[in-house]
């Protein structure tokens, strides 16, 4: 929809908003329209209900519809090269995907205790779409290789408060009030590109490490000890070294053959079999979302 001459697309893929192949057309598609029409000067992106967006949609996992056009790379690249400013109004959940998507928008505004994770560690994998690269050019390397090892959520106030971090370009005062602060941002920002300045990418961002060698030597053996059989954190750690050494491209290619390396591997495929079995188990058959259970006093 169109608020002014802001247009506001809304992800709308409950439970979370997963990232799937519908809502990456819709995405697409929405950015197309608001950049021809000559009204819009800014685009904000948000989610719909209680999610920005949990990640991909992991009902697509292992089927062709995860890979196919537009995939999440592709969306990105859309987001990035968007001729008018693109700001993300992130509430609730950014994960995975989520963030990874937020990261290709050009301004980023987030709502207090909004948990912020690349948790695909925790599935045997790495980050598949830019997360090792552009995680650590707005958090800094090893603030950036923490999360990525670990997977946990973070508050976004949290981060917010790092000295010289550019994940958020501004705090929300409350979830109520951050689609209107998206809002004024969008507008601000749209006045202040008018006259062809480029737009800010996280891409361009610095990426290095003072004392690099020595640091991802230290960082891989912390790992081994962690990870004990599991080959994903020593790799989320090569993933975010090729970050500070090769060209971005490159490393991006670097991160993806990773990734699928790492999907084919048993480790893996168990991990995301358990996943999966964990949110089956708590769901009974034929007993519809309408369905109320009765209250157990004794």
């Amino acid at each position: 929809k169109v608020q002014g001459d802001v247009a506001i697309i809304s992800l709308n893929n409950p439970p979370v908003n997963g990232l799937g192949y519908s809502t990456r057309v819709g995405i697409t598609q929405g950015l197309d329209k608001a950049n021809a029409d000559a009204a819009v000067k800014a685009i904000v992106l948000t989610g719909a209900g209680t999610a920005f967006s949990g990640g991909a949609d992991i009902r697509e996992f292992g089927t062709p519809k995860a890979l196919q056009e537009p995939n999440l790379l592709s969306v990105i690249r859309a987001l990035e090269s968007s001729a008018k400013p693109v700001v993300a109004a992130v509430h609730s959940v950014a994960m995975g995907g989520g963030l990874e998507f937020a990261l290709g928008c050009h301004y980023r505004l987030a709502a207090p205790k909004v948990p912020v994770a690349l948790p695909e560690v925790k599935l045997g994998l790495v980050p598949g779409a830019g997360g090792t690269q552009r995680l650590p050019r707005v958090l800094g390397v090893e603030t950036a290789l923490n999360m990525i090892v670990k997977g946990d959520p973070v508050n976004s106030e949290l981060l917010a408060a790092l000295p010289g971090q550019k994940l958020f370009d501004q705090l929300a005062a409350s979830p109520e009030q951050l689609l209107e602060e998206a809002l004024a941002l969008a507008r601000k920002v749209a006045a202040q590109h008018a006259g062809g300045a480029p737009l800010p990418l996280v891409r361009d961002l610095p990426c290095t490490h003072p004392n690099g060698e020595a640091y991802f030597q230290f960082a891989r053996n912390m790992v081994k000890g962690m990870a004990k059989n599991f080959p994903a954190p020593a790799k989320c750690v090569d993933a975010v070294e090729g970050a500070t050494k090769l060209r971005f491209d490159e490393a991006l290619a670097h991160e993806r053959e990773i990734f699928v390396s790492l999907m084919q591997t048993p480790e893996s495929s168990a991990l995301r079999h358990l996943f999966a079995a964990e949110r089956a188990a708590s769901k009974i058959p034929d007993v519809g979302d309408d369905v109320t259970p009765r209250a157990i006093s004794k």
